[in-house]
Protein backbone atom coordinates (compact mmCIF):
# COMPACT_ATOMS: atom_id res chain seq x y z
CA UNK A 1 0.00 0.00 0.00
CA UNK A 2 0.96 3.28 -1.48
CA UNK A 3 1.27 6.54 0.95
CA UNK A 4 1.25 10.18 -0.22
CA UNK A 5 2.20 13.31 1.62
CA UNK A 6 -1.37 13.99 2.42
CA UNK A 7 -1.31 10.65 3.91
CA UNK A 8 -1.52 10.34 7.97
CA UNK A 9 1.59 8.99 9.46
CA UNK A 10 -0.92 6.71 11.78
CA UNK A 11 -3.97 4.78 10.72
CA UNK A 12 -7.15 7.43 11.49
CA UNK A 13 -5.06 10.38 12.48
CA UNK A 14 -3.78 8.84 15.46
CA UNK A 15 -7.94 9.37 16.25
CA UNK A 16 -10.15 7.06 17.25
CA UNK A 17 -13.06 7.98 14.64
CA UNK A 18 -14.73 10.78 16.94
CA UNK A 19 -12.79 13.25 15.17
CA UNK A 20 -14.83 13.00 11.70
CA UNK A 21 -18.09 13.14 13.23
CA UNK A 22 -19.92 16.30 13.31
CA UNK A 23 -21.83 18.26 16.24
CA UNK A 24 -25.31 17.56 15.03
CA UNK A 25 -24.64 14.08 14.45
CA UNK A 26 -22.88 14.07 17.80
CA UNK A 27 -26.72 15.35 19.02
CA UNK A 28 -28.68 12.80 16.93
CA UNK A 29 -26.75 10.03 18.64
CA UNK A 30 -27.28 11.36 22.52
CA UNK A 31 -30.83 11.74 21.44
CA UNK A 32 -31.06 8.04 20.01
CA UNK A 33 -29.36 6.72 23.10
CA UNK A 34 -26.85 4.34 21.44
CA UNK A 35 -26.10 1.47 24.03
CA UNK A 36 -29.06 2.62 26.12
CA UNK A 37 -32.05 1.66 26.91
CA UNK A 38 -34.57 3.69 24.17
CA UNK A 39 -37.22 5.89 24.57
CA UNK A 40 -39.99 3.72 24.97
CA UNK A 41 -37.91 1.22 27.48
CA UNK A 42 -37.29 4.27 29.85
CA UNK A 43 -40.68 6.05 29.88
CA UNK A 44 -42.34 2.32 30.61
CA UNK A 45 -39.79 1.41 33.36
CA UNK A 46 -40.30 5.45 34.63
CA UNK A 47 -43.85 5.48 34.95
CA UNK A 48 -44.58 1.44 35.65
CA UNK A 49 -41.79 0.33 37.38
CA UNK A 50 -43.52 0.55 40.92
CA UNK A 51 -47.22 0.43 42.10
CA UNK A 52 -46.75 3.85 43.22
CA UNK A 53 -47.26 5.44 40.53
CA UNK A 54 -50.97 4.96 40.78
CA UNK A 55 -50.98 8.01 42.94
CA UNK A 56 -50.12 10.05 39.55
CA UNK A 57 -54.17 9.70 39.11
CA UNK A 58 -54.18 12.50 41.50
CA UNK A 59 -52.14 15.17 39.01
CA UNK A 60 -55.38 15.37 36.67
CA UNK A 61 -57.78 15.70 39.42
CA UNK A 62 -55.27 18.70 41.16
CA UNK A 63 -55.51 20.45 38.01
CA UNK A 64 -59.48 20.09 37.61
CA UNK A 65 -60.34 21.33 41.14
CA UNK A 66 -58.07 24.16 40.67
CA UNK A 67 -59.47 25.36 37.71
CA UNK A 68 -63.15 24.33 38.63
CA UNK A 69 -62.66 26.20 41.73
CA UNK A 70 -63.32 23.07 44.07
CA UNK A 71 -63.39 22.98 47.88
CA UNK A 72 -60.11 24.26 48.94
CA UNK A 73 -59.97 20.88 51.40
CA UNK A 74 -60.23 18.93 47.80
CA UNK A 75 -57.85 21.32 46.07
CA UNK A 76 -55.24 20.93 49.16
CA UNK A 77 -56.28 17.06 49.14
CA UNK A 78 -55.84 16.61 45.45
CA UNK A 79 -52.29 18.54 45.05
CA UNK A 80 -50.62 16.65 48.60
CA UNK A 81 -51.36 13.56 46.93
CA UNK A 82 -50.27 14.58 43.54
CA UNK A 83 -46.82 15.77 44.51
CA UNK A 84 -45.93 12.77 46.52
CA UNK A 85 -45.90 10.08 43.40
CA UNK A 86 -44.04 13.42 41.66
CA UNK A 87 -41.06 12.97 44.12
CA UNK A 88 -40.50 9.97 43.97
CA UNK A 89 -40.36 10.42 40.38
CA UNK A 90 -38.12 13.51 40.32
CA UNK A 91 -35.61 11.12 42.62
CA UNK A 92 -35.84 7.90 40.14
CA UNK A 93 -34.99 10.62 37.16
CA UNK A 94 -32.22 12.45 38.79
CA UNK A 95 -30.74 9.26 40.29
CA UNK A 96 -30.92 7.66 36.56
CA UNK A 97 -29.33 10.82 34.99
CA UNK A 98 -26.76 10.46 37.42
CA UNK A 99 -25.46 6.69 36.27
CA UNK A 100 -24.13 8.80 33.16
CA UNK A 101 -22.39 11.81 34.80
CA UNK A 102 -19.82 10.50 36.98
CA UNK A 103 -19.43 10.76 40.94
CA UNK A 104 -18.87 14.41 41.24
CA UNK A 105 -21.67 15.57 38.60
CA UNK A 106 -23.92 12.96 39.93
CA UNK A 107 -23.25 14.28 43.43
CA UNK A 108 -23.88 18.03 42.49
CA UNK A 109 -27.23 16.82 40.98
CA UNK A 110 -28.13 15.54 43.47
CA UNK A 111 -27.49 18.41 45.92
CA UNK A 112 -29.33 20.21 43.59
CA UNK A 113 -32.39 17.84 43.28
CA UNK A 114 -32.36 16.35 46.16
CA UNK A 115 -34.97 18.55 47.64
CA UNK A 116 -36.37 20.16 44.67
CA UNK A 117 -40.07 19.54 45.98
CA UNK A 118 -38.95 21.50 48.58
CA UNK A 119 -37.56 24.61 46.80
CA UNK A 120 -40.56 24.54 44.61
CA UNK A 121 -43.24 24.27 47.95
CA UNK A 122 -40.89 26.96 49.11
CA UNK A 123 -41.00 29.54 46.31
CA UNK A 124 -44.64 29.31 45.27
CA UNK A 125 -45.37 30.25 49.16
CA UNK A 126 -42.36 32.46 49.01
CA UNK A 127 -44.11 34.50 45.81
CA UNK A 128 -47.93 33.87 47.32
CA UNK A 129 -46.20 35.94 50.41
CA UNK A 130 -46.78 33.08 52.98
CA UNK A 131 -43.62 34.03 54.79
CA UNK A 132 -44.76 31.79 57.67
CA UNK A 133 -45.76 28.44 55.69
CA UNK A 134 -42.29 28.88 53.91
CA UNK A 135 -40.55 28.81 57.37
CA UNK A 136 -42.35 26.19 59.16
CA UNK A 137 -42.42 23.98 56.45
CA UNK A 138 -38.76 24.24 56.34
CA UNK A 139 -38.31 23.72 60.08
CA UNK A 140 -40.76 20.48 59.42
CA UNK A 141 -38.91 18.74 56.23
CA UNK A 142 -35.53 19.21 58.88
CA UNK A 143 -37.60 17.28 62.05
CA UNK A 144 -38.75 15.13 59.78
CA UNK A 145 -35.99 13.64 58.36
CA UNK A 146 -33.91 13.75 61.92
CA UNK A 147 -36.53 12.49 63.75
CA UNK A 148 -39.61 10.64 62.20
CA UNK A 149 -37.79 9.52 59.09
CA UNK A 150 -34.27 8.44 61.36
CA UNK A 151 -36.48 7.39 64.04
CA UNK A 152 -38.47 4.57 61.98
CA UNK A 153 -35.23 3.54 60.37
CA UNK A 154 -33.28 2.54 63.39
CA UNK A 155 -37.06 1.11 65.10
CA UNK A 156 -37.48 -0.72 61.83
CA UNK A 157 -33.76 -1.84 61.62
CA UNK A 158 -33.56 -2.60 65.21
CA UNK A 159 -36.12 -5.16 65.09
CA UNK A 160 -34.97 -7.46 62.02
CA UNK A 161 -30.83 -6.44 63.23
CA UNK A 162 -29.68 -6.62 67.30
CA UNK A 163 -27.66 -3.17 66.22
CA UNK A 164 -26.91 -0.99 63.44
CA UNK A 165 -23.58 -0.03 62.73
CA UNK A 166 -22.41 2.91 60.43
CA UNK A 167 -19.05 6.02 60.17
CA UNK A 168 -19.46 7.73 63.19
CA UNK A 169 -17.20 10.01 62.36
CA UNK A 170 -19.03 11.31 59.19
CA UNK A 171 -21.74 10.82 61.05
CA UNK A 172 -21.02 13.58 63.86
CA UNK A 173 -19.42 15.54 61.31
CA UNK A 174 -22.86 15.72 59.51
CA UNK A 175 -24.06 16.47 62.38
CA UNK A 176 -22.10 19.28 63.54
CA UNK A 177 -22.73 21.23 60.32
CA UNK A 178 -26.90 20.15 61.71
CA UNK A 179 -25.44 22.01 65.01
CA UNK A 180 -23.81 24.74 63.36
CA UNK A 181 -27.25 25.61 61.57
CA UNK A 182 -29.54 25.36 64.53
CA UNK A 183 -26.88 27.99 65.61
CA UNK A 184 -27.53 30.25 62.73
CA UNK A 185 -31.08 29.97 63.49
CA UNK A 186 -30.77 31.02 67.59
CA UNK A 187 -28.79 33.92 67.12
CA UNK A 188 -31.70 36.18 64.87
CA UNK A 189 -34.06 35.00 67.50
CA UNK A 190 -32.11 36.18 70.40
CA UNK A 191 -31.24 39.55 68.39
CA UNK A 192 -34.67 40.21 68.47
CA UNK A 193 -35.48 39.41 71.54
CA UNK A 194 -33.04 40.30 73.92
CA UNK A 195 -31.37 43.58 71.86
CA UNK A 196 -32.92 46.89 72.10
CA UNK A 197 -32.75 47.26 68.22
CA UNK A 198 -33.93 44.11 67.88
CA UNK A 199 -37.04 44.68 69.60
CA UNK A 200 -37.95 47.73 67.61
CA UNK A 201 -40.56 46.47 65.85
CA UNK A 202 -44.39 47.31 65.18
CA UNK A 203 -45.76 44.35 64.05
CA UNK A 204 -47.58 41.62 66.57
CA UNK A 205 -45.35 39.02 64.56
CA UNK A 206 -41.95 40.24 63.60
CA UNK A 207 -41.83 38.11 60.49
CA UNK A 208 -43.99 40.46 58.95
CA UNK A 209 -42.43 43.60 58.85
CA UNK A 210 -38.86 42.63 60.85
CA UNK A 211 -36.26 45.33 61.15
CA UNK A 212 -32.96 46.09 59.11
CA UNK A 213 -30.78 44.63 61.54
CA UNK A 214 -32.55 41.41 61.56
CA UNK A 215 -32.58 41.72 57.66
CA UNK A 216 -28.91 42.08 57.29
CA UNK A 217 -28.35 39.34 59.92
CA UNK A 218 -30.60 36.76 57.64
CA UNK A 219 -29.35 37.75 55.02
CA UNK A 220 -25.59 37.80 55.42
CA UNK A 221 -26.12 34.53 57.48
CA UNK A 222 -27.84 32.95 54.39
CA UNK A 223 -24.81 33.87 51.86
CA UNK A 224 -22.04 32.50 54.48
CA UNK A 225 -24.09 29.19 55.09
CA UNK A 226 -24.23 28.28 51.61
CA UNK A 227 -20.46 28.88 51.45
CA UNK A 228 -20.17 26.30 54.40
CA UNK A 229 -22.61 24.15 52.15
CA UNK A 230 -20.45 24.43 49.29
CA UNK A 231 -17.15 23.44 51.44
CA UNK A 232 -19.74 20.19 52.86
CA UNK A 233 -20.07 18.77 48.94
CA UNK A 234 -16.25 18.87 48.46
CA UNK A 235 -15.06 17.36 51.84
CA UNK A 236 -17.76 15.00 51.30
CA UNK A 237 -17.07 14.14 47.13
CA UNK A 238 -12.96 15.16 47.38
CA UNK A 239 -11.42 15.89 50.50
CA UNK A 240 -12.23 13.24 52.90
CA UNK A 241 -15.05 11.24 51.05
CA UNK A 242 -14.16 8.16 53.51
CA UNK A 243 -15.76 9.69 56.26
CA UNK A 244 -18.84 8.75 54.32
CA UNK A 245 -18.37 5.07 53.43
CA UNK A 246 -19.36 2.07 55.98
CA UNK A 247 -16.72 1.01 57.94
CA UNK A 248 -16.17 -2.76 56.49
CA UNK A 249 -17.18 -5.84 57.83
CA UNK A 250 -14.81 -8.89 57.11
CA UNK A 251 -17.13 -11.54 58.01
CA UNK A 252 -19.56 -9.28 55.03
CA UNK A 253 -18.80 -10.75 51.70
CA UNK A 254 -20.93 -9.40 49.54
CA UNK A 255 -19.67 -6.97 46.55
CA UNK A 256 -21.60 -3.67 46.13
CA UNK A 257 -24.63 -3.66 43.96
CA UNK A 258 -24.37 -1.52 41.14
CA UNK A 259 -26.84 0.90 39.81
CA UNK A 260 -28.31 -0.51 36.29
CA UNK A 261 -28.81 2.55 33.87
CA UNK A 262 -32.60 2.11 33.00
CA UNK A 263 -33.51 4.90 31.21
CA UNK A 264 -31.27 6.61 28.47
CA UNK A 265 -29.60 9.99 29.88
CA UNK A 266 -31.56 12.11 27.23
CA UNK A 267 -35.05 10.50 27.87
CA UNK A 268 -33.64 10.71 31.77
CA UNK A 269 -33.08 14.56 31.02
CA UNK A 270 -36.51 15.36 29.38
CA UNK A 271 -38.05 13.24 32.17
CA UNK A 272 -36.44 15.22 35.20
CA UNK A 273 -37.77 18.57 33.18
CA UNK A 274 -41.13 17.63 32.96
CA UNK A 275 -41.94 16.16 36.52
CA UNK A 276 -39.71 19.68 37.62
CA UNK A 277 -42.45 21.59 35.96
CA UNK A 278 -45.21 19.94 36.78
CA UNK A 279 -44.34 19.77 40.75
CA UNK A 280 -44.19 23.79 40.30
CA UNK A 281 -48.13 23.84 38.98
CA UNK A 282 -49.16 21.46 41.95
CA UNK A 283 -47.18 23.59 44.34
CA UNK A 284 -48.78 26.24 43.27
CA UNK A 285 -51.86 24.56 43.92
CA UNK A 286 -51.28 23.21 47.00
CA UNK A 287 -50.05 26.80 48.69
CA UNK A 288 -52.94 28.92 47.47
CA UNK A 289 -55.56 26.70 48.91
CA UNK A 290 -53.46 26.36 52.83
CA UNK A 291 -55.24 29.31 53.73
CA UNK A 292 -58.99 28.28 52.81
CA UNK A 293 -58.03 25.06 54.15
CA UNK A 294 -56.83 25.54 57.03
CA UNK A 295 -60.01 28.39 58.34
CA UNK A 296 -62.95 25.76 57.08
CA UNK A 297 -61.32 22.78 58.39
CA UNK A 298 -59.85 24.22 61.92
CA UNK A 299 -56.08 23.14 61.54
CA UNK A 300 -53.40 25.21 62.65
CA UNK A 301 -51.50 26.55 59.71
CA UNK A 302 -48.45 26.01 62.11
CA UNK A 303 -49.22 21.90 61.78
CA UNK A 304 -49.59 22.38 57.80
CA UNK A 305 -46.52 23.37 57.70
CA UNK A 306 -44.44 21.52 60.23
CA UNK A 307 -46.28 18.28 59.86
CA UNK A 308 -48.09 17.76 56.50
CA UNK A 309 -46.60 19.35 53.96
CA UNK A 310 -43.00 17.77 54.78
CA UNK A 311 -44.83 14.66 54.17
CA UNK A 312 -45.10 15.52 50.05
CA UNK A 313 -41.67 16.24 49.61
CA UNK A 314 -40.14 13.07 51.46
CA UNK A 315 -42.42 10.18 51.26
CA UNK A 316 -40.38 8.59 49.25
CA UNK A 317 -37.83 9.33 51.27
CA UNK A 318 -38.58 7.91 54.29
CA UNK A 319 -39.60 4.65 52.37
CA UNK A 320 -35.79 4.10 51.11
CA UNK A 321 -34.21 5.24 54.05
CA UNK A 322 -36.38 2.65 56.14
CA UNK A 323 -35.83 -0.19 53.66
CA UNK A 324 -32.29 0.10 53.73
CA UNK A 325 -32.51 -0.06 57.49
CA UNK A 326 -33.94 -3.12 57.32
CA UNK A 327 -31.22 -4.20 54.92
CA UNK A 328 -28.67 -3.05 57.11
CA UNK A 329 -27.33 -0.03 55.00
CA UNK A 330 -27.31 2.09 57.66
CA UNK A 331 -24.82 4.19 55.85
CA UNK A 332 -27.41 4.85 53.26
CA UNK A 333 -29.85 5.48 56.18
CA UNK A 334 -27.50 8.47 57.40
CA UNK A 335 -27.06 9.92 54.55
CA UNK A 336 -30.77 9.62 53.20
CA UNK A 337 -31.82 11.54 56.90
CA UNK A 338 -29.11 13.71 57.92
CA UNK A 339 -27.97 14.33 54.37
CA UNK A 340 -31.26 15.53 53.43
CA UNK A 341 -31.53 18.12 56.73
CA UNK A 342 -28.48 19.50 55.98
CA UNK A 343 -29.31 20.33 52.18
CA UNK A 344 -32.33 22.09 53.73
CA UNK A 345 -30.59 24.10 56.79
CA UNK A 346 -27.58 24.67 54.75
CA UNK A 347 -28.85 25.54 51.05
CA UNK A 348 -32.77 25.75 51.11
CA UNK A 349 -33.69 27.90 53.39
CA UNK A 350 -30.66 30.26 52.41
CA UNK A 351 -31.87 30.34 49.24
CA UNK A 352 -34.87 30.94 49.82
CA UNK A 353 -33.87 33.97 52.13
CA UNK A 354 -31.70 35.26 49.04
CA UNK A 355 -34.79 34.28 46.36
CA UNK A 356 -37.08 36.46 49.20
CA UNK A 357 -34.70 39.74 49.17
CA UNK A 358 -34.45 39.30 45.01
CA UNK A 359 -38.32 39.23 44.66
CA UNK A 360 -39.19 41.74 47.66
CA UNK A 361 -40.11 39.10 50.17
CA UNK A 362 -38.50 39.72 53.77
CA UNK A 363 -38.16 36.25 54.51
CA UNK A 364 -35.88 36.17 57.29
CA UNK A 365 -33.98 33.56 59.71
CA UNK A 366 -36.26 34.90 62.72
CA UNK A 367 -38.14 31.35 63.81
CA UNK A 368 -40.24 31.85 66.70
CA UNK A 369 -38.67 31.49 70.43
CA UNK A 370 -40.78 27.58 70.76
CA UNK A 371 -39.71 26.78 67.41
CA UNK A 372 -36.06 27.53 67.73
CA UNK A 373 -35.98 25.46 71.12
CA UNK A 374 -37.70 22.64 69.39
CA UNK A 375 -34.68 22.68 66.11
CA UNK A 376 -32.43 23.03 68.80
CA UNK A 377 -33.03 19.91 71.21
CA UNK A 378 -33.71 17.76 68.19
CA UNK A 379 -30.71 18.51 66.85
CA UNK A 380 -29.19 17.69 70.32
CA UNK A 381 -30.94 14.34 71.14
CA UNK A 382 -29.52 13.70 67.36
CA UNK A 383 -26.01 14.14 68.11
CA UNK A 384 -26.50 12.32 71.75
CA UNK A 385 -27.28 9.18 69.17
CA UNK A 386 -25.32 8.63 66.51
CA UNK A 387 -21.82 9.76 68.02
CA UNK A 388 -21.14 6.37 68.63
CA UNK A 389 -21.64 4.84 65.48
CA UNK A 390 -24.48 2.63 66.42
CA UNK A 391 -28.20 2.27 66.59
CA UNK A 392 -30.76 0.11 68.09
CA UNK A 393 -34.93 0.22 67.87
CA UNK A 394 -34.53 2.02 71.67
CA UNK A 395 -32.93 4.77 69.86
CA UNK A 396 -35.62 5.16 66.72
CA UNK A 397 -38.47 4.71 69.90
CA UNK A 398 -36.69 7.93 71.56
CA UNK A 399 -36.71 9.73 68.29
CA UNK A 400 -40.37 8.90 67.28
CA UNK A 401 -41.29 9.61 70.75
CA UNK A 402 -39.74 13.49 70.54
CA UNK A 403 -41.54 13.85 66.95
CA UNK A 404 -44.61 13.02 67.95
CA UNK A 405 -44.75 15.25 71.29
CA UNK A 406 -43.43 18.18 68.84
CA UNK A 407 -46.75 17.53 66.58
CA UNK A 408 -49.10 17.84 69.25
CA UNK A 409 -47.35 20.74 70.47
CA UNK A 410 -47.70 22.52 67.03
CA UNK A 411 -51.42 20.90 66.88
CA UNK A 412 -52.02 23.40 70.31
CA UNK A 413 -50.67 26.34 68.98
Amino acid sequence: MTTSESSPLLENGGFSGHRNVSFTRRVVNFIKGEDEPSWAESFKFFFLGTWFNILLVFIPLSFISHNLDWDAGLIFLFSFMAIVPLAKLLGEATDQLSIKLGETMSGLLNASFGNAVEIIVGIAALLNGQLRIVQTSMLGSILSNILLVLGCSFLAGGLYHKEGIFNGTGAQASASLMTLSCITLVIPAAYASTTEAGMQNYCDDASDCPTAGLLLISRGTAMLLLGVYCAYICVQLKTHPKLFIAPTDESNNEEPEETVPRMGTAAAGVALLSVTVVIAFCAEYLVSSIEETAVRYSIPKVFIGVVLLPIVGNAAEHVTSVWMAMKNKYELTITICIGSSIQIACFVVPLLVIVGWIVGQPLTLHFHNFETIVLFVSVFLVNLLIMDGRSNYMEGLMLLTLYLVIAIAFWVT
